[in-house]
């Protein structure tokens, strides 16, 4: 996946301080992944790289902090969120700033919240749910899930 980032982001003509910034967020956010995940197929475990791609091959999206954001944003498991802290230090402030300020699933302010965001970090949490949602059913529905309502 880091390979496919790289090559996607060096197609969007990225600058080489601005594709160091995204490289170094994806190997971050890929830390507690590589530890906690056997499986280097599962969707958590791509989730950080497809969530750079939606951005640059979808929707032509070069904003090199915006794909950082979107590469350390997890809304679904926080054992494999990057601390705050780490990112802060070594991503940067800027970056670890703008992920704080995007808003969970379920934030009871969320649509007011993530309107007032800016366009970058809107960005960032569309791709990053997009590719949470695009793969819920193999985990919140898996034996259910057909289309339509649980049998019951």
């Amino acid at each position: 996946m880091s390979a496919s980032v790289v090559n996607a982001l060096r197609s969007m003509g990225l600058a080489p301080d601005a594709l160091d910034l995204v490289q170094r967020a994806h190997e971050l956010a890929m830390g507690p992944r590589v530890d906690l995940l056997e499986d280097d197929h599962h969707s958590a475990y791509l989730h950080p790289g497809r969530t750079v791609l939606i951005l640059v091959r979808d929707v032509g999206h070069a904003h090199a902090e915006s794909l950082a954001i979107s590469a350390l944003l997890e809304s679904e498991s926080e054992s494999l969120r990057v601390d705050s802290r780490q990112i802060e230090s070594e991503i940067g402030e800027q970056v670890a700033r703008a992920l704080a300020e995007i808003p969970a699933p379920g934030d009871e302010r969320l649509v007011e919240r993530l309107v007032s965001l800016p366009l970058t970090s809107r960005l960032a949490a569309l791709a990053e749910r997009l590719d949470q949602l695009r793969h819920a059913h193999l985990h919140h529905f898996a034996s259910g899930w057909r289309g339509g309502p649980k049998p019951g």
